[in-house]
């Protein structure tokens, strides 16, 4: 279940707590060129947690039935995204596949990153973004099947403790019929690019 929309962020609450940040390692806010760091923090942050605010259900309530036909498989391939590791606020970036077996309706092709947008801006663990999405994708469409695999290079781990630059993370999440691992695996293959 994906959780409900907050208020809006606080750019100057954001900008004291820059400013005091800077004061903390060291540094002095008003120099030249950290004058106006903290202003441009909380545009960082207003765009990064914009998704806190939004409601991911809401760009799937425009589906289409699909009338007479049954579609077997929908897989949007490489959705580029960008969240925040709540555990160090460093940014982990990588590309969303996401597979659906539509039941009776289907939507916008567009609206599936829209929805991978909306979740990765906010505070997130890779593993909750995964689940995050296919909940999402089951509950909004109510679909016979969902598979989501996201791949992400984590900030967290690329630039600070092991420094594992060409490192990447794999995480995958699975509904209904494509829980099944024979047909996990066929999708799996066409994300691969197998029959592309």
């Amino acid at each position: 279940m994906t959780t409900k929309p907050t208020t809006a962020i606080d750019r100057q609450r954001i900008q004291a707590a820059v400013s005091e940040l800077l004061l903390a390692i060291g540094e002095d806010p008003d120099r030249p060129g950290l004058r106006s760091t903290p202003e441009r923090v909380a545009d960082a942050y207003s765009e990064f947690f914009g998704g806190l605010a939004e409601d991911p259900l809401e760009y799937l309530a425009d589906s289409v039935p699909l009338g007479e036909h049954e579609a077997e498989t929908v897989l949007l391939r490489g959705i580029e995204f960008r969240s925040i590791c709540e555990h160090h606020l460093l940014p982990f970036l990588g590309v969303a596949h996401v597979a659906y077996l539509p039941n009776e309706r289907v939507v916008g092709l567009g609206r599936l990153p829209r929805v991978v947008e909306a979740l990765a801006a906010r505070p997130q663990l890779q593993e909750r973004l995964t689940e995050e999405i296919a909940d999402t994708l089951q509950e909004g469409l109510d679909a016979r099947g969902v598979l989501v695999v996201l791949d992400a290079v984590h900030g967290c781990v690329t630039t600070r403790g092991p420094r594992q630059t060409q490192s990447s993370t794999v995480t995958v999440a699975s509904r209904g019929a494509l829980a099944d691992p024979v047909g996990r695996a066929e999708i799996m293959a066409l994300i691969g690019g197998v029959g592309a």
